[in-house]
């Protein structure tokens, strides 16, 4: 793929959820491809540290760090205006914020199923919303959203994530149309299961993959232009299957 084509030409990246395995993989594919000035948000100063000296190594000319919580709904409008100003404005913004939290159905923890709610769904879609409103104010550019296949059709397996990233990819799918003349473009991305600190010790589903074979398929998207794409491409295939399976079906299974 080449890295001249203009959806990923853009040099100032901001990485919202600044510590992302998959999104600091997104951010070394961008600039391998050209060099790329770059602002972490996240809730850890010490691991937006560590993760900026990664950056710095792989060859990004500059990494700005900036703290905040996801929970922290009424600062966000603040710092992600000041990771534009620090960047001089933004080209692709990258939203990868989530947590795994309880799986299964009817959670044992309920103040643990609120805050997970509340992270990967408020914070989250408070974030993606200023997010959009920068880039609008400013011209545009790319905002990509990492959703999750579990948007799709949340299982008894994985109900609070499932449900949590169903809000989240509706969000982002209709701020993308009602965005699209404004010049930002938004690329829903949806993973299946990856290969990261969050699905450590679990039993990895089909199709499954890592972070730098979703940040290949995201930066060809924000290439093509595209509004959604999975990682790996072929389980858009597995999905559309299972989102035909009838409801008595469907509820068996158990993964």
């Amino acid at each position: 793929m080449s890295g001249h084509r203009p959806g990923a030409a853009g040099r100032r990246v901001v990485l919202l959820g600044g510590t992302s395995e998959i999104g600091l993989a997104i951010v070394r594919e961008l600039q391998h491809r050209a060099p790329r000035e770059v602002a972490l948000v996240g809730r850890d100063s010490a691991a937006l540290a560590r993760a900026a000296a990664e950056l710095e190594a792989a060859g990004c000319e500059r990494v700005i760090t900036l703290q905040v919580d996801a929970l922290e709904t009424a600062r966000h409008g603040e710092v992600v205006d000041e990771a534009f100003a620090a960047l001089g404005g933004a080209d692709i913004v990258l939203l990868a914020v989530g947590v795994l939290g309880e799986r299964g159905g009817l959670p044992a923890d309920v103040a643990g199923a609120v805050e997970l709610l509340q992270v990967n769904l408020v914070g989250a879609g408070s974030l993606l919303i200023h997010a959009a409103a920068a880039l609008r104010e400013r011209g545009g550019g790319a905002l990509v959203v990492l959703s999750s296949v579990a948007a799709e059709r949340p299982r008894r397996a994985n109900v609070l994530y499932g449900a949590s990233k169903a809000g989240l990819d509706a969000l982002a799918q209709g701020l993308g149309d009602a965005l699209r003349e404004d010049g930002v473009r938004v690329l829903v991305v949806r993973p299946g299961f990856v290969h990261t600190r969050m699905t450590r010790g679990l039993d990895p589903a089909p199709l499954s993959s890592t972070p730098q074979a979703v940040a290949d398929v995201v930066v060809d998207g924000i290439d093509r232009g595209a509004h959604t794409v999975w990682a790996p491409p072929s389980l858009r295939w597995l999905m559309l299957v299972v989102g035909m399976l009838p409801r008595p079906l469907f509820r068996r299974m158990r993964q």
